[in-house]
């Protein structure tokens, strides 16, 4: 009789270590590098983002009509739906519990913008096989300026407003928003953890593809608060104790490279003319598809 309780607590301390344990191998598995995610982050994001005016250069005119749907249309489509697939998968391997509030309102968002965007890209690049030039503004456009009546081009701004800004805005903000929110969670006690060789694999081509994003979508500002934000909290963390784990340096070290590479591009174009009046301002960053059409469409 006496044996029941002693038992009870043999069974009630195995349960608990077992529980323990089970707590343990989870936070690590959390914190293991997500080297499946970032890859394909990598590849969807290259294919679909950056390929996508390629594809629409390459493409016969034959196979996808002005009046139809092109192949970047629909690269773009697919970009829609498997970018907010691969960010929710992401905030699921948080090691921290985020607010979901938050990120679903950030996913409605992006969703929103991108699909925004996607109109106006895919109308932008028919106006460009009709000879449209991104170098110029929409009013020196010389198959725009003298449209009649008049008001037909205040119609081509609005689309360019919805394409170049509405759109853009509404898809980056929440986008950085998410990542920013994700990197919160990236820290951990463990001051040995690295980021093993395939982060450093990946680094190369996903620092390229947020250079491209940067400056082809013009949210340099965006950018650069979302990094200061990023040091901020890694400077707070480090006084808590706490350091950045694998998948926290990759996200980290991706926004430095980014901005190393997109000040070397505006260096290299400082001293461009046409390209400066297109972008006024303190904040000159040249997209890159100006530059083609100005520097090498032509030759």
């Amino acid at each position: 009789m006496r044996r029941r309780p002693q038992s009870a607590a043999l069974t009630s301390s195995f349960l608990s270590r077992a529980g323990s344990e089970k707590t343990v191998s989870t936070a690590a598995a959390q914190s293991q590098f997500h080297t499946d995610l970032w890859l394909c982050f990598i590849v969807q994001n290259w294919i679909l983002d950056f390929g996508r005016p390629i594809a629409m250069i390459i493409m016969p005119l034959e196979w996808f009509p002005l009046n139809k749907p092109s192949v970047g249309d629909y690269f773009h489509m697919a970009y829609n739906v498997i970018t907010p697939f691969l960010l929710l998968k992401l905030i699921e391997r948080s090691p921290t519990a985020l607010p979901r509030s938050a990120v679903y309102l950030c996913i409605i968002t992006f969703v929103m913008g991108a699909s925004i965007h996607l109109v106006g890209d895919s109308i932008n690049h028919r106006l460009i096989l009709s000879g449209y030039q991104l170098h110029l503004s929409v009013r020196e456009n010389p198959i725009i300026k003298d449209l009649k009546p008049a008001s037909l081009i205040d119609s081509f701004e609005l689309l360019y407003y919805y394409d170049e800004h509405l759109g853009h805005s509404m898809w980056y903000v929440p986008f950085f928003l998410i990542l920013f929110l994700y990197f919160t969670g990236c820290f951990t006690q463990v001051k040995d953890e690295k980021m093993p060789y395939s982060g450093w694999l990946l680094l190369g081509p996903s620092a390229v593809y947020y250079w491209y994003l940067i400056t082809e979508g013009q949210i340099f500002v965006l950018y650069v608060f979302t990094f200061f934000a990023m040091v901020a909290t890694v400077m707070r963390q480090r006084r808590m104790g706490f350091v950045l784990d694998s998948n926290g340096r990759f996200l980290f070290y991706n926004f430095i490279i980014t901005l190393g590479l997109v000040l070397v591009w505006v260096a290299y174009l400082w001293n461009d003319k046409v390209l400066r009046k297109k972008y006024p301002g303190i904040i000159y960053v040249p997209e890159p598809w100006s530059f083609y059409t100005l520097h090498i469409k032509g030759s």
